[in-house]
């Protein structure tokens, strides 16, 4: 009897997960076993340091230290911005610098949510997999992309806040207040929708309506004054949505424009070129819930990283 139980349990609950959330949900529980949601409190343990110093106000950081570039091929760098809070370290920023004269630029999207950042890397040959925009509890789009010239995603739907097009006249982020997203994106090869815009046009965040106790990993892409386009992965979770786009104008890389991407546990970020090899997953997301604070965790201890339904991919040319 005991063994036909321990059979059927994973039965029953793959059975669950694929009628709530296709194979999406039963990817998801195979290589996670799920995710709770914890009440915690701002001193639980459980939170990092930068976490807690974040929700007792402390949301301002030092000034930052110069971007120190690395270059890893032609028209792609690296490096890594430490934020501090009283010359104490809180999170670090992954940055990668793309220029498009040299590199690709893919939106791609896997419902199943079967491949994790290294596995997308080594599918696209790509020199950097990011991962996108939100995604459905089932995993397809939940904005509009469009995918190798298809258009993917929802067709009715409000958008003003931010957009990355790749189209005939080069990759670049577009600022959609006052746009109408659809013309925005016709004739794109590629384009995501993404929200909120960490930075727009007129030099400010779009950020207002976030809760502060939103904490996360947190995925940007951005455009500096080059054009080059940058991507920033956050190695911890100090950063709510208003902090980091408070934040990013002051980080020395000259950014225009700067659009969030998913986050929490799904903010992954992969490099791998020339010998270089940085791979990353968030591992932090904590929420307010009226008064309460919630912190996701995995339900079966510690997994391997995250499947991502959605990313931007970089090749080179």
């Amino acid at each position: 009897m005991a063994g036909i139980v321990l059979v059927l349990v994973p039965v029953v609950a793959g059975a669950v997960a694929y009628l709530g959330y296709g194979w999406f949900g039963v990817n998801v529980l195979l290589t996670h076993g799920g995710y709770v949601w914890d009440d915690v409190t701002p001193e639980d343990r459980r939170l990092s340091t930068g976490m807690r110093l974040a929700l007792h106000g402390r949301t301002t950081p030092d000034p930052p230290a110069e971007v120190r570039w690395r270059s890893v091929g032609v028209g792609l760098e690296v490096a890594e911005l430490d934020v501090h809070v009283a010359g104490q370290r809180v999170d670090t920023l992954l940055l990668t610098r793309v220029d498009p004269a040299h590199h690709g630029f893919r939106v791609l999207s896997r419902p199943a949510g079967d491949r994790d950042v290294g596995e997308w890397l080594a599918a696209t040959d790509a020199v950097l997999v990011v991962n996108g925009s939100y995604f459905t509890p089932r995993g397809a789009p939940a904005t509009p992309l469009v995918s190798d010239g298809r258009t993917l995603g929802p067709t009715a739907y409000r958008a003003d806040h931010g957009a990355f097009v790749v189209s005939a006249a080069g990759a670049r982020l577009e600022d959609l207040t006052g746009r109408d997203w659809r013309q925005v994106l016709a004739g794109a090869d590629q384009a995501m929708v993404s929200y909120p815009l960490l930075l727009g046009e007129d030099g400010r965040g779009r950020t207002a309506a976030a809760d502060p106790r939103w904490l996360a990993n947190r995925s940007f892409v951005g455009q500096d004054g080059a054009g080059r386009i940058v991507v920033g992965t956050t190695r911890d979770a100090y950063f709510s949505l208003p902090g980091l786009a408070a934040f990013l104008p002051r980080a020395g890389l000259d950014l225009r424009l700067a659009m969030n991407l998913d986050g929490g546990p799904i903010a992954c970020q992969a490099v791998s070129a020339h010998g270089f090899h940085r791979e990353f997953c968030g591992s932090r997301e904590l929420a307010g819930r009226g008064d309460r604070l919630r912190l996701l965790r995995p339900l079966v201890g510690s997994r391997r990283a995250a499947g991502l339904p959605v990313v931007l991919v970089v090749t080179r040319r």
